[in-house]
Formats: C-alpha cells, sequence, structure tokens
C-alpha cells in the first residue's frame, strides 16, 4: 500500500493516516481554538487531555449543541461498544471524554453494548462469547467513573424490547442501496449487519422518544465510526428527531507502529489490555515501537519524533498529569534530552497505579452494573 493511502471504515483501518485529509474526505469541520474555548468555559475550567491535546480535532455541530446549552438546553452523551474480548487502552477514549463531560456538566449518558453486531460481523465468535465479554468490558468502562445515576446501558441482545419499538421505525428510513454503498457490503454480508446500522441509530433518539421532547445527542467516537452516523443524521429530521451531533478522536497508534491500537488476528502485543498481568505490561512497553533514532548518540544529536512514537501516545492520552508535563516530555525527547529507554521507565510508573486503581473501580462497579441496563421500551409506538 503507497504510503499515502489509507483506508478507515468502522470495520477496517489500515495505512498510515492522515488525519487532516480524513476530515476532508469525511466532510467533518476543524475542533478549532473558539470551540474549545467555549467547550472551556461552559466546563468550567480546564479542558479533558484529550481536547487540550488534540486528540479530539474533528466534530459535527458541536456548535449547534452548545448554543442549546448555553440557553439551558442539556444535552446527552452516547458512545459504544462492541464487546469481542478484553477493552485495551484505546477503548477508553470516548469513554474517558464521556466520563469528564457528565462530570463538569451533570449530563446523562447511554452506552450501547452491541454484542450481537459482534456476532454478527466476527465469524470465529459466538453469541456466549459475545454476551459474556459484553459484561466484562461494560464493568470496565463504568470503573472510569460514571455516575450510576445517570448512566444507562442499552445491552443489544437484553435490550431488545426497549429497542425495537423505535428500530422499526429508523430501519424503514434506510434503503439497502444506501449501508451497501457506505459500509462496501457484498452479497454474502448476513443480513443482521446490514440491520445492524439502525439498531445503532435508536440511543441517539431514544430520550427525545421517551420524554416526548426535543432533546439533543452528543456522540464521542473515533472518527472510523463516522459513516454510522452520517446514516444516522441523514434520516433524523424525517422521523421528527435532531441530527446528533459528533466529536472525534484520532486511533491511539498500536504498540507495534501501526496506525491504530488494533488487536485483529495475533496481534496481541499491538495493544495494552486491561487484563494484561504487570509483567506482560512492562514487556509490551518496552518492546513498544518509538520514534527513537538508530543510536544513542544520533538521538542526543538530532532528537526523536514523538508524533509517531506509541509510548508518546501514552502520555498524550492519559498518563501525563498535566498540559505542562506533557509539554515537557514532548519537548525532552524532541531535543534528545531524553532517551526512549528513560521514556519507558517514566510511563510505566504512571501505567501500573492507573492499573492496580482500575481493578478496585472495576470490583466495585458489578454492585450496581446491572441496574444501568435498560430493558423497556418508555412507551409505545
Amino acid at each position: 500500500m503507497p504510503a499515502e493511502e489509507f483506508v478507515v471504515t468502522p470495520y477496517e483501518v489500515k495505512g498510515r493516516i492522515d488525519y487532516a485529509r480524513l476530515r476532508e474526505m469525511f466532510g467533518t469541520q476543524d475542533l478549532d481554538a473558539a470551540l474549545l474555548d467555549r467547550l472551556r468555559a461552559v466546563a468550567g475550567g480546564e479542558l479533558s487531555p484529550l481536547l487540550a491535546r488534540g486528540v479530539y480535532y474533528s466534530h459535527r455541530d458541536l456548535g449547534a449543541v452548545l448554543d442549546l446549552f448555553e440557553k439551558g438546553s442539556p444535552f446527552f452523551l452516547y458512545s459504544g461498544r462492541g464487546p469481542s474480548g478484553p477493552l485495551h487502552t484505546s477503548h477508553l477514549v470516548p469513554f474517558e471524554l464521556c466520563r469528564w463531560l457528565q462530570a463538569r456538566l451533570g449530563v446523562p449518558m447511554y452506552i450501547q453494548i452491541t454484542d450481537d453486531e459482534k456476532y454478527w460481523a466476527r465469524n470465529g465468535l459466538s453469541r456466549e462469547e459475545t454476551a459474556r465479554w459484553g459484561m466484562e468490558n461494560l464493568y470496565d468502562l463504568l470503573a472510569l467513573g460514571f455516575d450510576p445515576k445517570r448512566t444507562h446501558v442499552f445491552f443489544d441482545s437484553r435490550s431488545i424490547a426497549a429497542l425495537y419499538p423505535l428500530a422499526i421505525r429508523v430501519a424503514r428510513k434506510i434503503p439497502y442501496s444506501t449501508v451497501k454503498a457506505v459500509f462496501g457490503f457484498e452479497p454474502s454480508t448476513n443480513i443482521g449487519l446490514v440491520f445492524y446500522t439502525a439498531l445503532q441509530t435508536v440511543p441517539c433518539f431514544w430520550p427525545s422518544w421517551a420524554e416526548g421532547r426535543t432533546v439533543p445527542c452528543l456522540i464521542p467516537c473515533g472518527i472510523d465510526q463516522d459513516p454510522h452516523f452520517r446514516v444516522t443524521r441523514d434520516i433524523a429530521e424525517g422521523l421528527g428527531y435532531p441530527k446528533p451531533a459528533l466529536l472525534h478522536s484520532q486511533m491511539l497508534p498500536g504498540l507495534l507502529g501501526e496506525s491504530a491500537m488494533s488487536t485483529t488476528g495475533d496481534r496481541a502485543d499491538n495493544a495494552l489490555f486491561l487484563n494484561d498481568p504487570p509483567k506482560v505490561v512492562e514487556r509490551k512497553v518496552r518492546q513498544a515501537f518509538t520514534g527513537g533514532r538508530t543510536t544513542v548518540e544520533e538521538q542526543r544529536r538530532l532528537g526523536a519524533v514523538p508524533e509517531v512514537c506509541s509510548v508518546w501516545a501514552l502520555w498524550r492520552t492519559r498518563f501525563a498529569r498535566s498540559d505542562e508535563e506533557f509539554a515537557q516530555v514532548t519537548r525532552d525527547c524532541r531535543s534528545g534530552a531524553m532517551l526512549c529507554g528513560e521514556c519507558k521507565s517514566k510511563v510505566l510508573e504512571r501505567i501500573h497505579p492507573f492499573y492496580a486503581a482500575h481493578a478496585v473501580a472495576r470490583e466495585r462497579t458489578k454492585e450496581w452494573a446491572e441496574s444501568t441496563i435498560v430493558t423497556t421500551a418508555p412507551k409505545p409506538l
């Protein structure tokens, strides 16, 4: 694949991604300084590191959602997870931003666990496996610090009675030609996967349906998920609901130097899984791809390239405790003042305590996770 080519879809990410070009291809808007200032103002303090450090870089209609919020019309948050195995640190990116927004703004959070979609999309997974991983993933997500009273979960196979009445209306608005064009489905694609976009759309409209009034939706997600919601936005007004707004993140690069932290096939060393024991975390980080030079002398003289480094990406997303510390790590990397081995040692000092604290929080969520799952429709449709 030529260096300038890349593929980004909800089901495949390949190549070295040019994010500016991808934003133009998808037709999204730049998350500029003016919008970040507005977010900072409504949040009443410093921005989330994911916003301040440019991990989130693109949006659709964020300004409109903020306009309504400033006038007293709060939005709700929605993001989801397709359970096919244990979570890795990149999976946390949308949910960490959601948790920050919920804490700062007091808004509801809707999480969709798409155990059905993963069964339809992955031939090697059984229904029992996707359901089991769905609960395991949910514990990890709730452990980030979501408010139990403001957090609601659509666990697709268990929440179908709540989802299906509205999914019927949604599905009627989406022709097969649309999903075929957007996702590139082949004639052999099973009809479950074809129908899935209707189910993924339902949470965008569910609170408006439940409350009988317009409730804006904001979806933080990886930009690879944007095609799903382009379909949703196209049909929203025809159903009488507002178009969901989106905040798009870049993908966290894989530890093996790939453009996204994915684990297709035997690529387990490409990601830091939340259930990795400390020795495995240590090994993966020590062996991780960096932007360093061939020799110590060359790196001292020329510096490294942090933007291509998987370890720098870990600092960027969550392990630098302040923007000042992140700026210092970046300067020391770029100047050659800090070598890659030292950088890895320092980030491991942050990763191990994070894993330990997360494991404790995860156990506590098991006491209340079931109470968040929505199982009934709010009213007949």
